[in-house]
């Protein structure tokens, strides 16, 4: 076995966009943790959720499977509990596994491989948010957005949100705490998941007050006429209830500068968390992950939150750092979230020397190692991601492939980007003369993909019988499956049964140097 075992500290952020932190050029934000760890570490500069949703995104993210294979649809999809994760690889790889905040599981099992689990999720885990493909035009009020968020943005002393990062962030400090004064060798896989800069856009007034003054500039792209929408956003348009309100210039900015906010709040609690694993003497040899489930569009096209694949919605954050094994570097190669699960086993592999358990399920993931390590040679340059929620009553796919982006639906016209020289995308390409084969490619890419029929009519099949298992758990005594975190309080703290010098010694970290009394 090595000599020295290496922690995993993965840090997710929900609904953070790649585009508003500094490292990745945003001029406005003030995130200098996350500035620093880019600097330090790995920083992919083109990766992608893998489904811009939060549970679609995070069973992609766990499983290492793309979201049609796992049966991760939306937002009140079921993963069966054998469906392996990370966290069960690891396991049986010689590692501690531990959850704090959200993951967003649906159904029964709520640990998904975890050895522990320290909080609640913030969200239910239950059948109540299933779309429906069979009338795909109708909103759902009691849980689809609306544009409360933005009209309502500004200064919060708390919020349900805060209250809950609060909790998750103090919660992953204890966590670290307990290993380093504890007796388990096994190396830790702590993953401490915020749900923060999730809208709604409210933040403490500390980090109001950090834009104060700050020039903050208005969206890039405006909301363009509906006649020169394209049609995923006219259909997102009615799930957030646009055209509801009227959103002044002033309404936007201020739902950016708490947005905003809320993402110095998320940079906080990462240097806590560092000055922590500092503390106990487990910084050196920790390999800290950074990234989100998926973006949010903050006013770009007029639209907010997520379900898009526009940059603003699609592109996540993903940093990986390990001074003492990577140099630092910026990869310009597209990546997704499936590439996680593979890119931790091998991490894993290095830390304990356990081979890799075969996989029970394929992989659509790969392994990010040889990027991390500047070897591009026989990377595919590629990163996909899907999207079967609501919003669209048919599947939809987004191939990224060198700095070509293609999105495709069979109820929408095609869309083809070059982010180079359009980062902004607002020049469609597919009737451009010069880009015919390359269009041509990326269709017959999308239909190699997948069988979008068939697999339009097994979303609804799935969507039809989760509603109806739904309606009737509900009839009756209710039995909720969101998680209950187990505490025992007659073993905490100071107790009568206990050795109280003893106990005050191992509850100690460093231990104090041993003495003999007379």
């Amino acid at each position: 076995m090595p000599d020295r075992q290496n922690h995993l500290l993965i840090v997710m952020a929900d609904q953070l966009t790649a585009l508003a932190l500094g490292c990745y050029g945003h001029r406005e934000v003030k995130s200098p943790h996350i500035n620093r760890l880019a600097a330090e570490g790995v920083l992919f500069e083109s990766a992608y959720s893998s489904s811009p949703l939060c549970t679609p995104a995070r069973y992609a993210f766990m499983t290492g499977q793309n979201i049609s294979q796992c049966g991760g649809y939306d937002n009140a999809a079921y993963l069966t509990a054998t469906m392996p994760t990370f966290a069960h690889y690891l396991r049986l790889m010689g590692y501690k596994t531990c959850l704090s905040g959200k993951m967003h599981f649906v159904g029964p099992d709520q640990l998904h491989g975890f050895e522990e689990r320290v909080t609640t999720d913030i969200y239910p885990a239950d059948f109540g948010w299933v779309p429906d493909w069979t009338r795909p035009e109708e909103r759902i009020d009691l849980w689809y957005h609306n544009m409360s968020s933005v009209k309502q943005a500004g200064v919060a002393a708390i919020t349900n949100q805060l209250t809950y990062d609060d909790e998750v962030g103090q919660a992953v400090q204890r966590v670290i705490y307990d290993h380093a004064r504890g007796e388990d060798e096994r190396p830790l896989c702590l993953v401490a998941s915020f749900i923060h800069p999730h809208d709604p856009y409210a933040t403490r007034q500390q980090y109001w007050d950090l834009y104060e003054g700050a020039d903050l500039s208005l969206p890039t792209v405006s909301r363009p006429p509906a006649d020169q929408q394209d049609a995923h956003n006219r259909r997102l348009e009615k799930v957030i209830a646009l055209d509801a309100v009227d959103v002044s210039d002033e309404e936007i900015l201020n739902a950016r500068r708490a947005y905003y906010g809320n993402v110095s709040y998320v940079d906080e609690w990462l240097g806590r968390l560092q000055a922590t694993l500092h503390e106990c003497g487990m910084a050196e040899n920790t390999t800290i992950l950074f990234t989100s489930d998926h973006g949010d569009m903050l006013g770009e096209f007029g639209l907010w939150y997520k379900m898009s694949f526009r940059e603003w919605s699609c592109r996540i954050p993903m940093i990986v750092h390990c001074p003492n094994r990577f140099q630092s570097r910026r990869v310009p190669n597209p990546v997704a979230q499936v590439d996680m699960l593979p890119t931790l086993l091998d991490l894993a592999h290095e830390s304990t020397g356990v081979e890799v358990p075969a996989p029970i399920d394929p992989l659509q993931g790969r392994s990010l190692l040889p990027l991390c390590e500047g070897n591009a040679a026989n990377d595919p340059n590629c990163a996909i991601s899907e999207y079967l929620a609501e919003g669209t009553g048919a599947p939809m796919l987004m191939i990224r492939r060198g700095r070509y982006k293609f999105i495709t639906c069979p109820t929408d016209s095609d869309q083809l980007f070059d982010l180079e020289f359009d980062p902004s995308e607002v020049n469609n390409l597919v009737e451009a003369p010069e880009e015919t084969r390359r269009l041509t490619e990326f269709q017959a890419e999308a239909r190699q993909h997948w069988d979008a029929e068939a697999l339009r009519k097994r979303v609804i099949r799935d969507q039809e019988r989760r509603r109806r298992v739904h309606a009737a758990l509900r009839i009756g005594r209710y039995q909720s499956w969101d998680f209950d975190p187990k505490r025992d309080a007659s073993t905490e703290y100071t107790r009568s049964h206990l050795d109280l010098t003893k106990f005050d010694i191992t509850s100690r970290f460093p231990r104090p140097k041993p003495f003999k009394p007379r």
